[in-house]
């Protein structure tokens, strides 16, 4: 039987002196490749290679030990039919992955970081896959577009609050929730960027929001900070001149540093600018970012109307992830996970419902005022009047913030000489 071999990464750790351990495995599939994670006690150098005839991935790693169990992992969704072991050359550790069908896979190591050890990352990537259908149009017209980042995932939990919460739980539960309210708007198409517990590098988080074509990025986080008490909802743009705040430089440091944690793995030098290409993708982020203060202030706006605020004013930082050219992008932190009384909140699904429940008024109410051109809702037109009935937990403010209308516009065309509401009255919505 012929035999194909395809060397595809060698050493690229430093070997310890003495035997590696592995001292766990962990499995995530993701829905264009499958994740496999070897945590280490050190450095140890390793070497990947595929085999045809049937299909097989084959890792060894240098003067390691299997000190895990490899049973159980959730292979069922994956190409992975099985995973088989044994001693090479009595020294070093040889994982085989057998295969249902071909993939292309790649290897790379991280490096301990905090809390984390020393990691063997295997990336099997699909073949053939079918390209996601991006945006569906009718003759000119077509829905915003949407594109919602629930951050961290599979490798990287994020922050983590009392009790073994963490940071990528609570942002997918939020993100689903916006998913559903935003959808519920005609005229809206929201798409999840992470859809399940795995990890996206923050540049092809980019990357995909792009290929979305997007009208808006949004970025969902419940961040740590070095203080307890520290609490609050923030909304963040990115800056190219540094941070508005202490706060808001140490989050983006923190974000930033996913990648340390999840393992992009990668360095691409293929989309490095020229002079001139620099000075355009200048002027586009220019226009972009001041496209991400107006959105971010119209949901900062309507989050106020229900939970405290850690800033009265979007912020801005260098963020990795909000760094489209064409984009207009922005960062939410929903809460403090490392705040005691903010976790147990950001625990509740009740809670994480009404979160994503406004942060989709805001967003919904800057587009209902500012339409794109081409879209179904700049087609329609905003010049007609609206209603809105009063519902439990409304305010005023929020309701003029949700419209892009001032209070007083609000109450001179409702004949209204306070800001009283009661739950079931109709406001007429003037035109913005």
């Amino acid at each position: 039987m012929q035999r194909a071999c395809t060397l595809a990464l060698v050493a690229v750790m430093t070997a310890s002196a003495g035997a590696a351990e592995v001292e766990g495995v962990r499995l995530w599939r993701a829905p264009d490749h499958t994740r496999l994670v070897l945590d280490l006690d050190g450095p140890a150098e390793h070497r990947l290679f595929t085999l045809e005839n049937p299909d097989r991935v084959v890792i060894d790693v240098s003067g390691a030990k299997l000190a895990a169990s490899i049973d159980g992992l959730p292979i069922a969704e994956t190409p992975i039919s099985g995973i088989r072991h044994a001693a090479k050359d009595k020294t070093d550790l040889r994982l085989v992955l057998d295969l249902k069908q071909p993939v292309n896979p790649r290897s790379f190591a991280l490096r301990r970081h905090e809390q984390l050890p020393d990691r063997l990352v295997i990336d099997l990537h699909d073949r053939d896959r079918v390209e996601e259908k991006t945006i569906e149009q009718v003759g000119s017209e077509r829905d915003i577009i949407i594109a919602i980042d629930a951050g961290h995932g599979g490798e990287d939990p994020g922050a983590l609050g009392p009790g073994g919460l963490r940071e990528k739980d609570v942002v997918l539960a939020i993100a689903r929730q916006l998913h559903k309210a935003i959808d519920a708007n005609p005229g809206f198409s929201a798409k999840l960027v992470r859809s399940g517990d795995y990890y996206i590098p923050l540049r092809d988080r980019v990357k995909k929001g792009r290929a979305l074509r997007a009208d808006l990025f949004v970025s969902i986080h419940a961040d740590a900070f070095t203080r307890k008490d520290a609490r609050g909802a923030g909304v963040y743009a990115v800056s190219s001149r540094g941070a508005t705040s202490e706060t808001a430089r140490f989050l983006a440091q923190r974000e930033n540093e996913s990648d340390l944690i999840g393992g992009a793995g990668s360095l691409s030098l293929g989309d490095k600018d020229d002079t001139l290409a620099g000075v355009l993708l200048d002027l586009s982020m220019t226009a972009t970012m001041n496209a991400s203060l107006d959105i971010g202030g119209s949901v900062l706006s309507s989050l106020g109307s229900f939970t405290h605020l850690h800033k009265k004013k979007v912020e801005q930082a260098n963020f990795s992830v909000l760094r489209s050219p064409d984009v207009p992008s922005i960062l939410v932190e929903t809460g403090f996970i490392t705040n005691p009384q903010e976790a147990r909140r950001l625990r509740d699904p009740a809670f994480q419902k009404r979160m994503a429940e406004k942060l989709s008024d805001g967003i919904v109410a800057h587009f209902n005022a500012r339409p794109p051109a081409g879209t179904r809702l700049a087609a329609r037109g905003t010049g007609a009047a609206k209603a809105h009935t009063i519902a439990r937990g409304d305010t005023l403010s929020g309701i003029a913030a949700r419209y892009n209308v001032s209070v007083a516009a609000l109450k001179k065309v409702n004949g209204m000489q306070t800001s009283m509401i009661r739950v079931g009255q109709t406001l007429t919505i003037p035109s913005s």
